[in-house]
């Protein structure tokens, strides 16, 4: 399941794709599967911009289509996108809206848990971080009482 959040769409598929959807926003009539299929390849793009780009498409298109089957894409690459670009309080929420239509569905199970355990690694990765910064304000405090001490 990890893969599915590091997965990175080719570049051809993204341009043939955008260029799809271009067309036909130009001619003023897209198609849903022609948008989904922009906001799928955007979400799996390297580069955030995409990606929230494409969670726009789909959220988009969650609103306006009213079938369940199209509801549940929708949600699962909303959660995906989210927790690519590491909104994960997000990520869960569209996972759970899923579960809430289909509470038996393993892969979203397991998404779920991916997503939990990024949420912690990124926390630690965090805490990490603040420790070491508080590490060095304190050193470089410390260096400037023994420099002015010593004058």
């Amino acid at each position: 399941m990890e893969e599915v959040l590091d997965e990175v769409v080719p570049l051809d598929d993204l341009q043939k794709f955008e260029r799809a959807y271009l067309d036909q926003l130009y001619s003023d009539n897209v198609t849903r599967e022609t948008q989904f299929n922009y906001a799928w390849c955007l979400v799996r793009s390297k580069f955030p911009a995409d990606i929230r780009k494409g969670l726009l498409l789909l959220e988009e298109l969650f609103k306006k289509d009213s079938s369940e089957e199209g509801k549940r894409d929708y949600l699962y690459y909303l959660a995906v996108g989210n927790a690519k670009i590491k909104e994960y309080s997000k990520a869960l929420q569209f996972v759970r809206a899923f579960l809430h239509l289909e509470p038996s569905n393993k892969h979203v199970q397991n998404l779920e848990a991916v997503i939990k355990k990024r949420m912690e690694q990124d926390g630690m990765k965090g805490i990490a971080i603040a420790g070491t910064m508080i590490l060095a304000i304190g050193g470089i405090l410390t260096l400037i009482l023994a420099l002015s001490r010593g004058k």
